[in-house]
């Protein structure tokens, strides 16, 4: 795509390749998972070639989907470091539910609640690929007591419930921003777009002043 003056680019190609990596890998592992959680979901085995495979594949889904994750994390870190501005941002976000975002704080590239997401994937990835190494029959578990991998196969089911919730709000959202999904899929936004969602970004990216 060509430059456009009345766009601004928002996500590299790389940024968006590693992001749907992230999506797709967290999906296989999701799915995975799910089939050994209840029996209701066994059927899901039939995705991965049934039920030895799925059990052999989930954890390297889950390994694969952290370092994606941790690329991500590491390039946006510093973005994402929460300011009195976010907390604010966040206090008023009923007002901005109900269609007033007049009002809103001023967001960077991301705004108090993209940035609160950011933070609590980070936590619960961390705790799910920790206590999936805990639990990894093939290779780990056996250095660890019955105890403790008893712990943390209830520390792994409840932090990928907490994912899964997240991801689902992350959609939503998305969905609900309009604009937000097609810079993710393109890496273009309006400039309009920017100035009304994310107006401290905008002005970095024009160079305008306050």
């Amino acid at each position: 795509m060509k430059n456009d003056p009345k766009k601004l680019m928002r996500y590299t190609p790389s940024e968006r390749a590693n992001h749907w990596l992230t999506a797709i890998l967290f999906f296989l592992a999701a799915l995975s998972g799910l089939s050994f959680f209840q029996p209701l979901y066994y059927p899901l085995t039939l995705l991965f070639a049934g039920g030895v495979w799925t059990r052999i594949l989930h954890p390297f889904f889950g390994v694969l989907m952290t370092v994606s994750f941790g690329i991500e994390f590491f390039n946006y870190r510093q973005l994402n470091v929460m300011t009195p501005t976010d907390w604010e941002w966040l206090s008023r976000v009923r007002q901005l539910v109900g269609g007033d975002d007049q009002n809103m704080p001023e967001a960077g590239k991301f705004n108090g609640g993209q940035k609160l997401l950011f933070w609590l994937m980070a936590v619960f990835m961390a705790l799910l690929i920790l206590s999936g190494i805990v639990i990894w029959r093939a290779y780990f578990s056996f250095l660890f007591p019955v105890g403790l991998i008893r712990f943390a196969s209830v520390i792994h089911a409840a932090s990928a419930a907490v994912m899964i919730g997240l991801i689902i709000f992350h959609i939503y959202a998305a969905i609900w921003m309009k604009e937000s999904i097609g810079a993710m899929l393109y890496g273009w936004v309006r400039r309009a777009w920017a100035k009304q969602h994310h107006p401290a970004w905008y002005r970095e990216m024009t160079g305008g002043g306050k």
